[in-house]
């Protein structure tokens, strides 16, 4: 891929575009269609993306295997956590209620937060799979 040069240009300016466009599907997800799994797989699509374009070795240095491994567990920790977090305030778990002062706060921050954890989870499992498919390709 290293003499495509229009691709790799071309690949270079969608990419954060591609990576916004995830970060407000991320953030939208509470008030329209979205949310952390649609997210998450946006997110993933722009990182296959420069794996397809730039190589996985490149991809690699970018998003390690042992960075993905620490999302993986990140996300589903941070989805837990909040669970907890609604047992812990006396609520049931994932009860978004009691983790404000009463109102939609609580709810709004509770479904961020579990949101959050999903789409990271959702991209790094995405990607790994990815990069175990493309890797058994070269061999």
């Amino acid at each position: 891929m290293r003499d495509h040069y229009v691709l790799r240009v071309t690949a270079r300016l969608l990419i954060p575009f591609i990576l916004l466009f995830a970060m407000y599907v991320q953030l939208h997800g509470d008030y329209g269609p979205g949310g952390g799994f649609q997210a998450g797989v946006i997110f993933a699509a722009g990182i296959i993306l420069y794996t397809l374009v730039f190589g996985l070795d490149d991809a690699r240095l970018v998003l390690g295997e042992r960075t993905l491994e620490w999302l993986i567990g990140g996300g589903l920790l941070l989805y837990a956590l909040v669970g907890v977090a609604g047992i812990a305030f006396g609520g049931r778990f994932l009860d978004y209620d009691v983790l404000g002062s009463g109102g939609p706060s609580g709810q709004q921050l509770g479904i961020q937060l579990v949101e959050l954890g999903v789409g990271v989870t959702v991209a790094a499992v995405v990607v790994s799979i990815f990069y175990a498919f493309f890797d058994r390709g070269r061999h």
